[in-house]
């Protein structure tokens, strides 16, 4: 079926109360293995509705954030999400201490009771209100970064489509575009302060009620991280700012070098060859078309996923007007379908925005025959792990997008993932110390984000632009506001996805089994096992960063 032909009806939150609250109460008093297995699945019959319907109205929503109707189906499950999840907290107390706990352990695997461990510890009923009102701020940033229409050339362009001029050849054109960019935030930064502001007070008010110290171990728990913690992560960070910044730092002068700057400016970071990084062939539409063609040369698997997500129109990728200006994958779990958003802008990002979100809904596709619905996603660092290393499996095809300049392609793609972590981890950082010192002003945070940047980034010139010299550039970040602690998921992935890509080198055929064995495994084991079954080095190991920093390095200085 068509996505157009999905189905969207409000959930009855009331309904849905009472039947959850019955099957729970038959899970707590079943008197067989059997009966309890059978109450478990009848809840998730439930869940899935609800899943459902969340997942058409936020995808419906994104598309067009004017839309009244899913403005305010989107205002309803704002507050409808945090409801569902008090039930499901209800449903994992009963999971956890049902007399048959063994027995349905051996049915569903020990990652089920691990994450339902973690979700108890994150709720209480008495925090519903303020999950709500966090909630609806988040949803006050992502209005207010949709709403922009900065105006360029004569024009009104959306964030995407600006950021396609911010990656001109034309110095004179990326720094103008650069400065109309942060031009926007600047003249939200109040708004912006505002809503971040009663956010981490508001979560930090949340972690107190649940019993925490700060909201930074309730951040960990929410993300079901239950085989690392912040002391790991700090380790990490460390090891980057020993082994990998200082490589970064040195190829930025070669990026100089060869844009023939005497130093670079914040403008010119992204821009790695003179001429302008190279931009994909065609519209969008022929870009479908090529990357169709990719995937059903890359393997049988990739064939039948891309070519079922044609069939059924599971893709947004034309930037508009009053669209959200990230990009995702979703997964509507009773049509057994992911869908990918995207913002095409004629850059590069383009086909490197395909093959990750495809890497996203190529998992899900593969993992959608698992019966639990904590099982169709992994944690999001292995989720990363997938989007990140199908941008690396879709190498080989790059003349497809990029004709004679494909193996330029294939450097611009490869030098911008590794000058990546050190933001990455500058914004881990930065949200570590948010949340251990709730009460610092607005002013403090931007003095603080400004000193953690010179750490990990010490390169970076801003050109007289006060705002970003004030320490503003985190502004522009949605993570920080909507998914605390998700960011540095994306740094623990991009050094896996490093190992694929080396593996790829010299064994390509060993390492897509590989990661396609991780996608069919999807979530049923937590962070580290995952690994185990990719055959991948752990990021928290010293010895991992300082493998994979060395070889993207030689590969990236032979090249350049």
């Amino acid at each position: 079926m068509k996505f157009s032909q999905f189905v969207y009806k409000r959930p009855d939150l009331t309904q849905i109360q009472s039947q959850f609250k019955e099957q729970v109460e038959q899970l707590e008093r079943a008197n067989s293995a059997e009966k309890a297995k059978e109450c478990v699945e009848k809840i998730n019959r439930i869940r899935e509705d609800f899943s459902t319907a969340h997942a058409i109205c936020m995808i419906r929503f994104c598309m067009n954030t004017k839309d009244e109707f899913y403005k305010k189906e989107k205002d309803y499950f704002d507050s409808a999400s945090p409801v569902m999840d008090g039930l499901v907290n209800d449903y994992y107390r009963a999971l956890v201490d049902s007399k048959f706990k063994d027995e349905l352990e051996n049915v569903y695997g020990k990652q089920l009771f691990s994450i339902a461990n973690l979700a108890i510890k994150t709720f209480k009923p008495e925090i519903l209100e303020d999950l709500i009102q966090e909630n609806k701020l988040s949803t006050q940033y992502a209005e207010l970064v949709s709403s922009a229409q900065i105006q360029f050339n004569g024009k009104k362009l959306t964030i995407p489509q600006l950021r396609a001029f911010a990656l001109s050849a034309d110095r004179t054109v990326r720094k103008q575009a650069s400065e109309a960019l942060y031009s926007f935030f600047s003249s939200n930064e109040e708004k912006s302060d505002e809503i971040y502001d009663r956010l981490v007070k508001l979560r930090t008010k949340i972690a107190h009620k649940l019993g925490y110290d700060s909201f930074v171990q309730l951040g960990y728990d929410r993300l079901t991280r239950s085989d690392y913690n912040p002391q790991m992560v700090k380790n990490l960070r460390q090891a980057i700012k020993e082994h990998l910044v200082p490589v970064v730092t040195k190829l930025r002068d070669k990026q100089a070098e060869q844009l023939g700057v005497g130093k670079l400016k914040y403008y010119d970071l992204s821009v790695i060859l003179r001429e302008g990084n190279p931009r994909p062939m065609g519209n969008e539409d022929e870009i479908v078309l090529r990357a169709k063609k990719m995937y059903e040369e890359m393997s049988n698997e990739t064939a039948e996923f891309f070519n079922f997500m044609l069939e059924n129109e599971l893709l947004d990728l034309k930037s508009r007007d009053g669209k959200y200006p990230g990009g995702f994958c979703n997964f509507v779990v009773n049509y057994k379908s992911p869908f990918i958003f995207a913002n095409f802008n004629g850059t590069e990002h383009d086909v490197e925005v395909l093959t990750h979100e495809a890497g996203h809904a190529f998992q899900v596709y593969r993992s959608r025959h698992f019966d639990i619905l904590e099982y169709h996603w992994p944690t999001l660092e292995a989720c990363e792990i997938h989007s990140m290393s199908m941008e690396f499996f879709a190498w080989p095809w790059m003349e497809y997008f990029y004709g004679e300049k494909a193996q330029k392609a294939q450097l611009v793609h490869l030098w911008g993932a590794l000058n990546f972590i050190p933001y990455g981890v500058c914004v881990d950082e930065f949200q570590h110390y948010v949340y251990e010192t709730p009460n610092a002003t607005p002013k403090e945070r931007r003095k603080l984000w400004r000193e953690i940047e010179k750490t990990y980034m010490p390169e970076i010139d801003y050109d007289g632009n006060k705002f970003l010299e004030n320490g503003g550039r985190w502004h522009q970040q949605g993570h920080i506001f909507e998914d605390p602690f998700y960011y540095i998921d994306y740094v623990l992935a991009q050094i896996c996805a490093f190992q694929f890509w080396i593996r790829s080198l010299t064994d390509k055929e060993n390492a897509f089994r590989d990661y396609v064995n991780l996608c069919d495994t999807g979530g049923s084991l937590p962070f580290t096992k995952l690994l185990n079954v990719a055959k991948l080095s752990s990021p928290f190991e010293e010895r991992t960063i300082k493998f994979v920093t060395e070889h993207v390095f030689n590969w990236i200085n032979s090249h350049a």
